[in-house]
């Protein structure tokens, strides 16, 4: 099982969060502007790297907070925990 840290209630099993996604995705300025292209790369086209990803996380069944999460897709290993809205971190 994967034990991840939650930000504010400290680690827990993976079993108490929700995977909301890659981390960072800006939503676009003016949507009505977009074409139906355009407007399914913003929903639907996100990375899949073999490594490091910056992802989104819910602590569903904690504080019910959101929070980003540095993992890397291969291993499972969390390199990184860190609040919305803060910068993401660098990693050696």
């Amino acid at each position: 099982m994967l034990l991840i840290p939650c930000p504010w209630c400290g680690p827990r099993d993976e079993i108490e969060f929700h995977y909301g996604g890659q981390a960072h995705v800006a939503y676009p300025e003016d949507p009505a502007a977009l074409s139906d292209e355009e407007w399914a790369r913003y929903l639907f086209f996100r990375d899949n790297p073999k490594g490091r990803l910056a992802e989104r996380w819910s602590h569903s069944a904690g504080c019910r907070r959101w929070f980003n999460v540095v993992r890397d897709t291969a291993t499972n290993e969390i390199h990184a925990v860190y609040r919305i809205g803060e910068p993401r971190p660098v990693i050696a």
